[in-house]
């Protein structure tokens, strides 16, 4: 026999009434009626009644008479020594003057919920703790649908909970969402290392809704953001905070110079292997390295090519020389380092290298705010490896909200718990 079996059999059913009542957080007006052991369904279910009197309306919390009861629901609570443990209860309607009647609130749950606070508090640890989602419902025996109702209630709360604190660094990116070019937008709290909102789309309209999660004294104390060049973001960036310097880092910019290097690349290799030369073929990975990071043997592996591979290593070496523009300590300096470095790019006879160069002059202030405000995406593109790792599990999203809610939930550094305190 079991331990929760003797409890049971030899205990006092008035201390095990006492018990849960106490475990539950129940007032005068709830008792344990009968609690039910279910050997053969290896679940434990709490039978509780309503002890009458006058009921609180739940809009209003005025005092009110009794409409009606409404059928019998249950909730799922924390195990009992491995038993799945219910609640089930019948809850009265109240019948208010002014709200009508309504289904009283209980303290044992939220509004709407089929899970007790204390099992809600516990799943979400749980999610947040454990390797995946698939782990997580494993170990709380509940469905994927169920984990991420239990998620999206916790991102509601904590939403809700959110503080209206100034911020004074934003950065705005984009993330892909589901197949093709469907994207979405994400703003980040970068002194707060947060995802504060993720909207649909990467339009000027999108990311207007974005800044509507700010309240107006937030948005007011904005000194800069952090941005990529897209000229929808920079749209709404000047509409909704017109104070706030545009800053552009050197996260997007070496990656407009890397794919410049890589088009060079590719072009040039397609011409060498005409001439039955394939000495650039696998390499892209080579070129996206930092001269100071490299390796004796991937350092002679980059000189020998360099000898037939003339344009590719040009385009390199001016990837590597702009890597000292952030270097310097004053945007003068930097200004005047920028303007021999494009010199250089203009005359290299190179494209896309020429194409990248143009557009790092045309919005060269965002570049020198950089000396202003040291601000990156850094922490933005931090996320990126959560939010893919949320986009794998789930196989992609096929509904945004969905993917919403996960982001929110893994990156918002939301206060998610139930509240007990009622």
């Amino acid at each position: 026999m079991s331990q929760l079996s003797w409890i049971f059999y030899h205990g006092s059913m008035n201390e095990l009434h006492a018990h849960y009542r106490l475990l539950l957080g129940l007032d005068d007006q709830w008792q344990v009626q009968n609690v039910d052991l279910q050997m053969e369904a290896n679940s434990v279910v709490i039978q509780l009644r309503h002890s009458g009197g006058k009921l609180c309306c739940p809009e209003c919390q005025d005092e009110c008479s009794r409409a009606d009861t409404a059928s019998t629901r249950q909730w799922r609570h924390l195990d009992t020594m491995q038993f799945e443990t219910i609640i089930e209860a019948a809850i009265p309607r109240s019948k208010c003057d002014r709200c009508g009647v309504k289904t009283i609130a209980v303290p044992w749950a939220g509004k709407h919920s089929r899970f007790t606070l204390m099992f809600e508090a516990f799943a979400i640890k749980v999610l947040q703790a454990a390797s995946s989602v698939s782990a997580a419902t494993k170990l709380l025996k509940v469905s994927w649908k169920t984990a991420h109702e239990l998620m999206q209630r916790g991102v509601e709360r904590g939403l809700q909970r959110r503080d209206t604190d100034p911020i004074e660094t934003l950065g705005i990116d984009e993330k892909s969402f589901g197949k093709g070019q469907d994207y979405v937008s994400l703003m980040v709290d970068l002194e707060g290392s947060r995802v504060l909102e993720v909207v649909k789309d990467r339009s000027e309209a999108s990311c207007d809704k974005l800044f509507d999660s700010l309240t107006d004294e937030q948005k007011s104390g904005i000194r800069a953001v952090a941005v990529d060049f897209w000229q929808a973001f920079r749209n709404s960036i000047v509409k909704q905070v017109p104070q706030a310097k545009i800053v552009h880092d050197h996260f997007h910019i070496s990656q407009y110079l890397g794919e410049a290097v890589d088009l060079v690349r590719r072009r040039e290799n397609k011409l060498l292997r005409s001439e039955g030369i394939n000495d650039l073929t696998g390499t892209r990975q080579l070129w996206l390295y930092n001269e100071e990071t490299l390796d004796d043997a991937t350092q002679k592996q980059i000189e020998d090519i360099r000898q037939v591979a003339i344009k590719t290593a040009r385009a390199w070496g001016i990837k590597e020389m702009f890597r000292d523009f952030w270097t310097y300590r004053s945007g003068a300096w930097a200004k005047k380092f920028f303007d021999r470095w494009y010199a250089w790019a203009i005359r290299s006879k190179l494209d896309p290298i020429k194409k990248v160069a143009r557009m790092l002059k045309k919005h060269l202030a965002g570049l020198l705010a950089y000396f202003e405000y040291s601000i990156t995406n850094a922490k933005s593109e931090a996320f990126n490896g959560r939010v893919q790792a949320i986009k794998s599990a789930a196989r992609g999203f096929r509904n945004f909200e969905n993917y919403r809610t996960r982001i929110l939930f893994y990156c918002g550094a939301l206060k998610m718990e139930p509240d007990f305190s009622h």
